[in-house]
């Protein structure tokens, strides 16, 4: 794929059924259709013309919402969306402004995401919507935890659907959620209360994702307390308990993915987002 920013997406052309064209200044000669190969033009293969380049329609460019950009998982996800080639754009939606800039991202300020009008036109025209927002239930009734983590996640797919009803909806939920929504944890009973009605509201596809321990991006600054405590043991558990460690970019690597390829399951364990982060890369 050629390096440096995405040609904007209304200058892409269709072709065939499995394919997009875009102009491609590093692509010299003419490459075949069937096997991608640069080759002289010849009378009996099907080429396209020098400059040319083929992307297939599951790598097409993409535009995210992004919540919980202050927040150690928000964060991180958005560090790899802005370097990801195939994400045009970025619309951090939060209670206060991130810290970063960049040409990709703008920042949408919303004190109160409770108070969002289904009507809102700020967020239409996206791909997916990433919801990394989240707290912890430490210290919480389960009265307030339902209405930060399940009544304010809800509310806010359902401005999102039917701002974009062909998006997909990405969750991060968590290891251990409870999807019976019986279990003793009350923060597993909301949580597994929360993806399943997500998965009820029509979206093209809507995905939860259970990491464990996460090892922050380089240039975060938005950590949790206890980061700096227990960072070192990321190699350590990447040995013994692979099952239970990933990395934040692999978290966003695997939402950019899933953003355009169906997967076979809507819970995303940590085994799942290693794999489709290495989709990814290849």
């Amino acid at each position: 794929m050629p390096l440096g920013n995405p040609p904007v997406r209304n200058s892409v052309a269709a072709f065939a059924n499995d394919a997009i064209i875009v102009p491609s200044p590093v692509c010299f000669g003419f490459r075949s259709l069937r096997t991608g190969r640069v080759k002289k033009p010849g009378k009996t293969s099907l080429h396209i013309p020098p400059f040319v380049y083929i992307y297939q329609k599951h790598s097409r460019f993409m535009k995210i919402i992004l919540t919980g950009t202050t927040g150690m998982v928000g964060e991180g996800v958005l560090l790899e969306c802005l370097a990801n080639p195939l994400v045009t754009q970025v619309l951090g939606v939060s209670r206060k402004p991130c810290g970063h800039t960049h040409p990709k991202l703008t920042e949408c300020i919303v004190p109160e995401f409770l108070d969002l009008q289904p009507g809102d036109t700020r967020f239409q025209g996206y791909d997916a919507c990433f919801f990394c927002a989240g707290i912890s239930s430490i210290g919480k009734s389960e009265a307030d935890y339902t209405r930060i983590t399940q009544d304010t996640t809800l509310h806010f797919a359902r401005v999102m659907r039917q701002q974009n009803p062909d998006s997909v909806f990405i969750y991060v939920s968590g290891a251990g959620t409870d999807s019976t929504e019986k279990g003793r944890s009350m923060w597993a009973r909301v949580k597994g209360k929360t993806e399943n009605t997500l998965l009820t509201l029509g979206f093209r596809n809507a995905y939860n994702f259970r990491p464990a321990f996460m090892k922050a991006m380089p240039g975060q600054t938005h950590l949790l307390p206890a980061y700096s405590y227990f960072a070192w043991l990321y190699p350590v558990l990447k040995v013994v308990y692979p099952a239970g460690v990933c990395t934040l970019s692999e978290v966003g690597k695997s939402m950019i993915y899933l953003v355009t390829h169906a997967y076979g399951s809507s819970t995303i364990t940590v085994k799942d987002i290693k794999a489709l982060a290495r989709s990814t890369s290849g």
